[in-house]
Parts: structure tokens; C-alpha cells; sequence
């Protein structure tokens, strides 16, 4: 009932957006199409610590990289993904299987992402040895909710590139995140078998968005957190205390119609899961991209500033 509720709040949200008016810091693109073409790696790794011994064994997923094609218009945006063999990463992983899906939307000066990750096939390492478990198996839901106080700063410049920010600015941008994941973890090496968990952390951020004549863009910022982790090892539920860490670094080009660049993320969990181990969650992401804008048919438009009115949304 939770994860169905969570699913259907943020997609809703992802229909209520609002794109920010024009201004000397940033320019819309509302009657653009984007097409955006992106070569990208993501995996959601998992860690076992022991605080006595100070071992440690990390779950690391057969990664995939994939090729991806997105096409976006206002408020809508379609993404494809294909993991072509012949890429060097995905020769040596047939039995693996990796499924995500992401959505980054805006209402107002409200941020909201969506998250799911789908994972199968992943190597067990030690400090003594490295095995593949093909038969590992993860599903992960969440996302974060954030607001950026500054509407001038424009983080969509730096998500999916339907904005152009054009002079440099910051912003103080809290968030809360929160993310369900199931495990299928039966390996021989551990003795405690994690079978689900839910995390919610809450935590100040701030991000920052340097412009390099007009055109060139660097942008980094971090968001940390505090909150809790409910979570189900061998039948027995645990409360415990989580700590959180996200980093982002992005750089690229910018123009009327042409954009690149290159987006670097990382989010990591980190929390007790008995008395004696800690688990650390860290989800990465890189991407490289290219893109171009093209002018909307006039029925598209159309049909949107349609929207607009009936819904208030832009």
C-alpha cells in the first residue's frame, strides 16, 4: 500500500509542472522540443561492515551501460535505453539484468525526483575473494522531494537541459528523501539475511551553477541528511539511525539549440543493520550527453498553452 501510494504522488507531481519565467539568469524553452542522446552507467552497490572485525563485504552489481535517447516537450518527456553488447561493459554480463527509471519534475520552485532500480547479477567481494551471484537480486522505489529557494537558479540546466542558465547563481535547496528496497541477498558468506528496508532522510543542501562566457557551465553541490531506517533481516524488524550524503558534479555546453555535457551523481545511505554490522546503500550515476532543440508544430503549442489554462500549469 505505501510503495503504491509513493508511485502515485510522484507521478502526479510529474504532471503539475511549471516552467520558470525568463529572466537575465535563465531562459525556458516552452515551444522547444529537445531531443537528448546519452551514453550512462548507473548500479546501486551495497556494503557490509563490521564494526568489531572492521571486514567488510560489498555487494557490487554486473553493470550495463546504455545508450539512451530522450525526447522532451514542456512538461513531457520519453525516455529509451538499450545495452548494446558490443560496448566493452556489457560483454562479460549475460545473465544480468538491470531495469531503471527516473523522473525529475517541477512544480513552482518544488523539485520532486522519482527512482526505480531493478537489479540482477551482481560479484560478492571480501577481503579474501570475488565471486559472481548471478541470482542476487534487488528492487529499489523512492525518490526526493526538494525545494530551491532561489528561483533564479535553475536546476533543470543541469537535469534535463529544457533550461538555459545564464549567469552564475546558487541555491539552498533542503530536501527529504525516502526509498523502499527488497532484497533477495542468499548468499553463503553472510550470516544475516537483509530482506527489506525503508529509509528516510531529511537534510539541508546547496548547489551552485557557474556561467563561463554565456555558454560553458560547472555546476556542484551536496545535500546531507539525518533520519531513520526501518528494516527486515532473518524476520526480525530493526530501527535504526541513517545517515545520508548525495554529491553532484556537471559540466557542459549550452546554446539556443545546441547542448553537452557530462553529469556525475552519487547518493549514499548508511546505517546500522544489527548490533554489529553497518550497511552502506550508495547509488551512482554518469552520464555523458548530447542534444538539440527544435521548434515545436504550432499544434503542440497549441494544445499545451490548452493545458496551461485548464490546469495552471506551464
Amino acid at each position: 500500500m505505501g510503495i503504491r501510494t509513493l508511485l502515485l504522488l510522484s507521478l502526479l507531481c510529474s504532471i503539475c509542472i511549471c516552467s520558470a519565467q525568463n529572466s537575465h539568469y535563465k531562459e525556458a524553452f516552452p515551444d522547444k522540443i529537445t531531443v537528448r542522446l546519452s551514453l550512462q552507467t548507473t548500479s546501486n552497490n551495497f556494503t557490509l561492515r563490521d564494526k568489531i572485525t572492521r571486514s567488510k563485504t560489498e555487494f557490487i552489481p554486473n553493470d550495463k551501460s546504455y545508450l539512451g535517447v530522450s525526447v522532451l516537450f514542456r512538461f513531457l518527456e520519453v525516455d529509451f535505453g538499450y545495452a548494446p553488447n558490443f560496448l566493452a561493459e556489457n560483454k562479460d554480463n549475460a545473465d544480468s539484468k538491470l531495469v531503471t527509471f527516473n523522473i525529475r519534475t517541477f512544480f513552482g520552485q518544488f523539485m520532486q525526483t522519482l527512482d526505480i532500480y531493478k537489479q540482477k547479477g551482481f560479484f560478492i567481494r571480501t577481503s579474501d575473494l570475488t565471486l559472481p551471484i548471478n541470482d542476487l537480486r534487488t528492487f529499489k522505489i523512492g525518490g526526493t522531494s526538494s525545494y530551491i529557494f532561489n528561483p533564479d537558479f535553475s536546476f533543470r540546466a543541469i537535469g534535463f537541459q529544457n533550461e538555459w542558465q545564464k549567469e552564475s547563481v546558487g541555491s539552498f535547496i533542503p530536501s527529504i528523501s525516502y526509498y523502499y528496497t527488497k532484497f533477495r541477498l542468499e548468499d553463503p558468506i553472510i550470516d544475516n539475511q537483509l530482506e527489506k528496508s525503508f529509509k528516510l532522510a531529511i537534510g539541508p543542501g546547496y548547489y551552485y551553477n557557474w556561467i563561463f562566457d554565456e555558454n560553458y557551465l560547472v555546476s556542484a553541490g551536496a545535500t546531507g541528511g539525518l533520519g531513520f531506517n526501518l528494516s527486515k533481516t532473518d524476520g526480525k524488524t530493526s530501527y535504526n539511525g541513517l545517515a545520508q550524503l548525495i554529491f553532484r558534479l556537471s559540466g557542459g555546453y549550452n546554446s539556443e539549440h545546441f547542448f553537452s555535457g557530462i553529469t556525475i551523481n552519487t547518493q549514499l545511505l548508511s546505517h546500522t543493520s544489527d548490533e554489529n554490522f553497518i550497511l552502506d546503500d550508495s547509488i551512482s550515476f554518469l552520464e555523458f550527453y548530447v542534444g538539440y532543440r527544435f521548434d515545436a508544430p504550432k499544434k503542440w503549442i497549441q494544445k499545451a498553452d490548452e493545458l496551461s489554462r485548464k490546469f495552471g500549469i506551464e
